[in-house]
């Protein structure tokens, strides 16, 4: 299996979004390296940056999924760092 280092950068642009982002982020959470989040109180959103290791499909699905939240926007920047594992 290999898998890559990549950050997905996140803005939740209402708060409504947080329950169901924060579910997804659970559920992926094997894959999850670090996790920042800055509340920007001024401009009523957040800012959460997602480091994690993974292969490239399951990166994909994870932005895919934060980026279907309502309110919620989500680019992923991938390092050119492949590892191979064992399975």
């Amino acid at each position: 299996m290999e898998t890559r280092i990549a950050v997905i950068g996140i803005i939740v642009e209402n708060r409504e979004s947080t329950e169901p982002l924060n579910k997804i982020l659970h559920e992926y959470g094997q894959y999850i390296i670090g996790r920042m989040g800055i509340p920007y109180r001024e401009r009523s959103l957040n800012i959460i940056s997602i480091a994690v290791d993974a292969p490239q499909d399951v990166i994909s699905a994870l932005s895919g999924k934060i980026g279907r939240l309502p309110c919620v926007s989500a680019k992923t920047a991938y390092s050119n760092v492949v590892t191979t594992h064992e399975t």
